[in-house]
């Protein structure tokens, strides 16, 4: 194969010319941002598309999960996971609430809903978990511990989009799901997100405090935010929606071949195939065991020897960034299973654009250690 830099993931992008149309649209009309009528009708086909009721959307994924604890006018104690982007937690010192650490389950490397239920205190009013690689949460159990306790539910769903189960998609469990569609993800629009909203009146006021808590011209009600989505990014959004089955499709056929290569390998764990929802195969991480002949950093440093940059994702932990490793849940003693994970993952290449040729020079390199 010719030596190519093949990094972990790249952003699937549209011929130009598919793109210049809508930028004359734009051009003409001279709407730029302030929910014009892309952004209005990249609303309307996500909410199609992804069978849920009201979607807001946002400059990015971020903005997003700040606005949505604003929304929920939560306070106190959040718990949520060590095991994700640091956005995730970032948004809980935004808004000045305390961010309380649970272990993960070390199947499918989401919040463990037994360790969640053993750090509620009085203080506690969320729990924030994530779809973590577009795996779905245990969202019976979180939600029936949120029942019992009074607590909202905020899923970070950045990875999940249009992530189903038979009871449909995923984005509808808990009170609000926050997507992100950074030019890395499946679905992307450059840059943004969206919070998915479970009716009318939460939607109003999401869309108010994305727009600096503006309601009319003169009528400001809540100290909001600039989170408006541009039109040139929704108008590329309603590019990509056009293609994303195709390149669903495509990462499945890459999950499969990467998992025929690499089920032989001992000491490489592939985590969980999709089983019981239809998944986006928006990554693929595997965990490299004490049983294989080097550990995980020497493993990754010898992909990026041969011009593959996979990543070690998630790691380090979000509990070992100094503005949270003081937290009493932040321990390694208390986290011991996200704290294994961390040390072992590594995601490997995975895009629509990614060629099987490619996929078995990455499981070569993995394959051929001794």
């Amino acid at each position: 194969m010719d030596k190519k830099t093949i990094y972990v993931t790249q952003p699937d992008l549209p011929a130009l010319d598919e793109f210049i149309p809508f930028l004359e649209k734009i051009w003409d009309n001279k709407i730029l941002t302030n929910g014009g009528p892309f952004h209005q009708e990249l609303e309307r086909a996500l909410c199609e598309y992804l069978g849920v009721q009201y979607i807001s959307l946002f400059t990015n994924g971020t903005i997003a999960l700040v606005t949505a604890l604003q929304a929920l006018r939560v306070s106190g104690e959040i718990i949520t996971t060590p095991y994700s982007f640091v956005a995730t937690t970032h948004s809980s010192l935004w808004n000045g609430i305390k961010p309380v650490f649970a272990d993960i389950d070390p199947d499918t490397l989401n919040l463990d809903p037994e360790k969640i239920e053993a750090a509620i205190t009085s203080q506690t009013t969320a729990i924030m978990p994530v779809h973590c690689y577009g795996r779905p949460c245990d969202v019976d159990a979180i939600q029936k511990i949120a029942d019992n306790y009074n607590l909202k539910v905020i899923y970070d769903a950045a990875h999940a989009f249009a992530v189903r189960t038979e009871a449909g998609s995923i984005l509808n469990y808990g009170d609000l799901s926050v997507l992100s569609f950074h030019a890395t993800k499946v679905f992307n629009t450059f840059e943004g997100g969206a919070i998915i909203c479970p009716d009318a009146k939460t939607k109003t006021r999401i869309d108010r405090l994305k727009n600096f808590g503006f309601v009319d011209e003169v009528t400001v009600v809540a100290g909001g935010i600039n989170g408006k989505m541009s039109e040139i990014n929704a108008a590329f959004g309603l590019l990509q929606l056009k293609n994303v089955d195709k390149a669903i499709a495509r990462r499945k056929n890459i999950d499969n071949l990467y998992r025929e290569l690499l089920k032989p390998v001992k000491g490489i764990r592939c985590i969980g195939a999709d089983k019981g929802y239809v998944a986006n195969y928006s990554y693929f991480p595997i965990l490299v065991e004490s049983d294989y002949p080097i550990d995980r950093d020497a493993l990754y440093q010898k992909m990026r020897d041969n011009n593959i940059y996979p990543r070690r994702y998630f790691y380090p932990l979000i509990t070992d960034f100094p503005m949270y490793r003081g937290l009493p849940s932040a321990r390694r003693s208390n986290l011991p299973v996200a704290t294994d994970a961390a040390e072992k993952v590594l995601c490997l290449p995975i895009y629509p654009d990614l060629t099987f040729e490619e996929v078995e020079f990455i499981a070569k390199q993995i394959a051929e250690v001794r």
